[in-house]
């Protein structure tokens, strides 16, 4: 990263301009040009660095280091869940579950269903990692029923995203509730009161109204079951189990991890952290992994070079899917080294607006200027501390203003977030496309979120 004795001598203006360019630059290249992504984001990175002033020897360790952490969060789940979505898929069990799912519902219904799972699912794992397990049978029901595969696709990857955004245990709103000094349980409650109607209005509905207009087929990338290796699928509640093992060990992590926060348990216990371990999400994907092995492989009769055959032919594929979004977790560092968003929120802070609408537009103006959801929660939090521990505010309405602020920051997303190079791969759309169908559903979702939260607020 910068030395710590450089200081940006840019104003906001400036900066900003900076940003808007580089996010222009980049969109040319994409679009116009068809450069490729993952080439596009280094060159406009790199390009950014330097007009933003940057020192020269700095550079690639900001490029590099933005890389690495992106990498670090998303390279393993990604992995991991492309390996258990092709066994999942290889051995028949998306076809079940697929199957299970329009008998139970219905043709028309399935979407919902599918959401619906996604939204149990996305209570404690992250975005990534849910929405990469339960692809497999998002794109079974859609081969299987037809039309676009944004029907389908929207409601699984929104549902993934409120809760995300919305509801703690993920790290952004939990960090929020605490720099604000809100009530987990009551953030945990209206959280889920703004994720479930925002979902159905900006997921389902959304993919009902863009699903007839644009057609999207159904990508390949995760592989395809053939009709010899699904001679003997599994049956329905064995997918169900090994689907539900990662929520469980996930969830048991963040349960310990509450009980730890509030002194019901001692996080220094040897045991609490042996099991605290087991449920971080790359560890219990590789758990999943290796029983899926077990119960989808060889106890189907799989050989060991078959079963390593198909794991391996799970990673080519995805390769590029987490190489771009890596580089799109670059171009957000290089944008958040340079000091926009911190610029941005400096000046809208002065301008004496409430404080719900001070926290929602802050943390917008930081995700647009940076990408990161997560981060533009936590900083715009921590910058309205202040003002939020000064105003006297009742339990509910600090709920309010943690749920507004989580809306900011899931507004725009664009080039510079790797969610939106994650769903854009792997739905084989292209950034127009993207921009279209993710980045309107993203900013539909911000801004109902808030709404909600603003209401509960007024009514407090």
């Amino acid at each position: 990263m910068p030395p710590e004795d450089w200081t940006q001598t840019l104003t906001a203006g400036p900066l900003l301009a900076i940003a808007a360019g580089a996010i222009a630059v980049l969109l040319f290249l994409i679009i116009r040009l068809k450069l490729h992504a993952f080439l596009a984001l280094i060159l406009v990175s790199l390009l950014t660095a330097l007009v933003a002033g940057i020192p020269t020897g700095s550079i690639v360790e900001v490029l590099t280091t933005s890389f690495g952490s992106t990498l670090a969060t998303v390279a393993l789940l990604v992995a991991l869940g492309a390996m258990l979505g092709r066994l999942v898929e290889t051995s028949g069990g998306a076809q079940v579950m697929a199957d299970y799912l329009i008998g139970k519902f219905g043709e028309k219904r399935a979407p919902l269903a599918l959401g619906i799972a996604s939204l149990i699912f996305g209570f404690p794992i992250f975005f990534d990692a849910g929405l990469v397990v339960m692809l497999p049978i998002v794109f079974s029901v859609g081969r299987k029923l037809g039309g676009s595969l944004l029907l389908y696709g929207l409601p699984v990857a929104g549902a993934f995203s409120v809760m995300h955004i919305f509801v703690p245990p993920h790290p952004g709103p939990v960090a929020a509730t605490e720099f604000l000094g809100a009530n987990i349980g009551i953030v945990i409650a209206l959280g889920l009161v703004a994720a479930i109607p925002t979902w159905y209005v900006t997921a389902y509905l959304f993919s009902r109204y863009v699903g007839k207009r644009i057609t999207l087929p159904i990508p390949s990338i995760l592989g395809t079951a053939d009709e010899e290796q699904i001679q003997n699928p599994p049956k329905f509640s064995t997918v169900v189990l090994i689907l539900l093992l990662p929520l469980v060990l996930i969830f048991a992590n963040t349960g310990l991890d509450a009980l730890g926060a509030a002194g019901t348990v001692d996080r220094d216990n040897p045991a609490v952290q042996a099991l605290r371990a087991v449920g971080a999400t790359p560890i219990a994907l590789l758990i999943t992994v290796l029983v899926a092995s077990w119960v989808l492989g060889r106890r189907r009769g799989l050989s060991g070079t078959a079963l390593e055959k198909t794991l391996d032919s799970a990673l080519g594929p995805v390769c590029s899917v987490i190489l771009i979004t890596g580089a799109g977790g670059m171009f957000g560092g290089v944008l958040r080294a340079t000091g926009i968003g911190d610029a941005l929120a400096d000046v809208l802070g002065d301008l004496g607006l409430p404080v719900i609408v001070a926290g929602f537009l802050i943390a917008a103006i930081l995700r647009v200027a940076q990408g990161s959801a997560t981060v533009a929660l936590t900083t715009a939090a921590g910058l309205i501390a202040p003002a939020v521990a000064a105003g006297g505010f009742s339990s509910v309405e600090l709920a309010a203003i943690v749920v507004a602020v989580a809306a900011g920051s899931v507004v725009l997303s664009h080039v510079n977030d790797s969610g939106f190079w994650l769903v854009g791969r792997f739905f084989e759309m292209d950034v127009k496309t993207t921009l279209r169908t993710w980045t309107v559903m993203e900013t539909a979702i911000g801004v109902m979120g808030f709404a909600i939260a603003a209401l509960v607020f007024a009514v407090a």
